[in-house]
């Protein structure tokens, strides 16, 4: 299911979200031209877990800034047109009313504190991973999660591809929201029982939807029809 817009309409202007897409914009553009120093840029800049939980070999010590700082710039990197295209969608379809919602400042804070849970808690799963997890969509399951509390009556304009035929039709969020979960949910778990990362970081979409659920929760307020 590929959403296209949802039902309701923002009170402001969403700068941030244009800020964001134009900062992972940005970024992609610098990797298409990266040509065969793409590789190792990702490695450098991706969260790899391996790397982050190994207390000796990599770092002077646990808490040296360039452990640290690949869980941030991970959320600015994607691995082809597909990846970014798709991020870019969900942000621009949901984000807009989140961050109408929150404020510039605890929409932001929402934002990175939903990426950062998600590229530890998908470290922790895959602790011995080498690859590099990359791309906003730990964060933007953040926004989805907020999203999924604070406007239970929106509904999402979704387009369902069959075959080679687009069938468009309006979906509850709630329900929209539920199903995208559930099939992070059980890719998850069949990644966990199969021991091995499929190439999709599952776990961090987990974690980042639970983190903005439990932030909308305690910090969203009023509900919004």
């Amino acid at each position: 299911m590929i959403p296209l817009r949802d039902t309701i309409r923002s009170k402001s202007l969403p700068i941030l979200v244009f800020i964001l897409i134009f900062l992972n914009g940005f970024v992609f553009l610098v990797e298409l031209s990266l040509q065969n120093n793409l590789e190792s840029f990702l490695n450098f800049y991706g969260f790899v877990p391996q790397r982050f939980f190994s207390y000796t070999s990599n770092y002077s010590s646990f808490f040296s800034p360039s452990r640290f700082l690949p869980i941030f710039t991970s959320m600015f990197l994607h691995g082809g047109f597909v990846h970014f295209f798709g991020n870019m969608l969900f942000l621009w379809v949901f984000a807009d009313n989140v961050e109408d919602h929150f404020g510039k400042v605890r929409f932001l804070l929402l934002y990175f504190l939903s990426g950062i849970c998600a590229a530890l808690i998908q470290g922790l799963v895959h602790t011995k991973s080498t690859i590099p997890m990359i791309g906003a969509s730990g964060a933007i399951a953040g926004v989805l999660g907020s999203y999924f509390v604070l406007f239970p009556n929106s509904r999402i304009y979704t387009l369902i591809p069959i075959f080679i035929f687009p069938l468009f039709v309006e979906i509850p969020a709630p329900i929209f929201l539920i199903y995208w979960f559930f099939i992070q949910f059980f890719n998850g778990t069949f990644s966990l029982a199969a021991a091995a990362w499929t190439g999709v970081a599952f776990w961090a979409h987990i974690a980042g939807f639970i983190c903005g659920v439990i932030f909308a929760l305690f910090f969203g307020g009023r509900k919004r029809d």
